[in-house]
């Protein structure tokens, strides 16, 4: 099959269609649908996914679970791939040249042109191939989204602002201050009552 931005109708490309694609092109495939990802993301969206990244290095060095920041492809068939902006692999057979099989933490920077693919087509493709936590950040209401599986299905979401911790549970229990995410001032410590009911 051709290359997609010929906008073939009814086409369904594969990973094989893929790999014969131009190299400085970014395409996801989901259900063997052609995603552009052009233009490159923004300053504002790059430096979030890049410090969320700089954590989970961080934090997991040493241990089991490896981060891995985009582009990188996540093969999960042969009609769907895709280039999440941050994921967390723990099972290292799937860390090849690429990663084949879902990640155990995907976590994907809305924006504009991607914001209703990611809250729709890739959190039901997700969920489909049984990645355990599914993270979605809005830089502009600096705030966190995040689904969980249980029973096969995404629970959630529970909402975050950027004054809070987020727990990513599948990773023992990560916490994560999200003013670092956002590059914010951290929340003002509690003050103490002086004894005053």
């Amino acid at each position: 099959m051709g290359h997609p931005s010929k906008k073939e109708p009814g086409a369904k490309y594969t990973w094989q269609d893929y790999l014969t694609w131009p190299e400085d092109e970014r395409w996801e495939v989901i259900d063997g649908r052609a995603y552009a990802m052009t233009p490159s993301p923004s300053f504002g969206h790059q430096r979030l996914a890049g410090n969320l990244f700089a954590i989970l290095r961080e934090k997991l060095r040493g241990k089991r679970c490896i981060p891995a920041i985009a582009p990188l492809d996540v093969y999960l068939d042969e009609h769907n791939f895709v280039q999440p902006d941050v994921l967390v692999v723990c099972d290292p057979a799937k860390i090849k040249d690429r990663i084949y099989g879902a990640p155990d933490v995907v976590i994907e920077v809305l924006s504009p042109s991607t914001g209703l693919k990611d809250k729709r087509e890739k959190k039901a493709l997700y969920e489909r191939f049984s990645v355990r936590e599914y993270i979605l950040i809005h830089p502009e209401e600096l705030l966190i989204e995040r689904y969980w599986l249980d029973g096969g299905k995404f629970q959630g979401p529970d909402l975050l602002g950027a004054g809070e911790r987020l727990v990513i549970r599948v990773l023992e229990e990560l916490e994560i201050a999200l003013w670092e995410v956002f590059d914010v001032a951290p929340p003002e410590p509690e003050k103490e009552q002086d004894g005053q009911a």
